[in-house]
């Protein structure tokens, strides 16, 4: 037949499906976009030790048209790499496009959101990080008044202990309350 280059071998393609919400199309399908990423210095085949190490930079991900219109794409990246970069190598590059897959849990994708929205990592949404969440949302169009009175009502109508600051708890309950949040949350390879 043709020379068909295989980018991973059953074993690996069954492996990334079992640790996945990912079906076989679709890892393939991030296969080429994360080769196209790192100008093809990932390999046409994937081996495990490439999967780790081979890294996608933050400035080719900002790019991607699955993320450039995505107001927390920066975040995104930083809460799916390891080292809190912005860069993924292939693993950490699966694991986001499954946590944002159709497939994946609600839960896991609250937990993601919260951590996206949890600037700075206290593991809290306090009224800085909603601050923050507020000003990417609106492209920084609202004045600092209508900001402030949009975290104050926020925390009003979800901080059910009013300690000033949202738990994962509290988060869950209130984002799972949003009728377009898990339509919203999703990205396709």
């Amino acid at each position: 037949m043709g020379n068909k280059v295989v980018a991973f071998t059953d074993e690996q393609l069954e492996e990334y499906q079992v640790c996945t919400y990912l079906n076989r199309q679709d890892i393939l399908r991030a296969h080429r976009l994360f080769r196209r990423v790192t100008d093809g210095n990932a390999p046409k085949v994937m081996t495990r030790n490439a999967s780790a190490t081979v890294t996608a930079p933050y400035s080719s991900l900002d790019l991607l048209p699955l993320l450039k219109d995505n107001p927390f794409r920066r975040r995104i990246c930083e809460v799916f790499s390891e080292d809190k970069s912005g860069n993924l190598n292939f693993d950490q590059f699966l694991d986001l496009f499954s946590t944002f897959s159709e497939a994946a849990p609600r839960e896991m994708k609250v937990i993601y959101a919260f951590n996206i929205y949890d600037f700075d990592g206290d593991g809290y949404l306090g009224g800085e990080d909603l601050l923050a969440a507020v000003q990417h949302l609106t492209h920084d169009l609202l004045s600092p008044e209508e900001c402030n009175s949009i975290v104050k009502k926020v925390l009003e109508e979800a901080d059910m202990d009013c300690d000033g600051r949202l738990s994962p708890s509290e988060f869950s309950h209130t984002i799972l309350k949003c009728p377009y949040f898990l339509q919203n949350f999703r990205l396709r390879v």
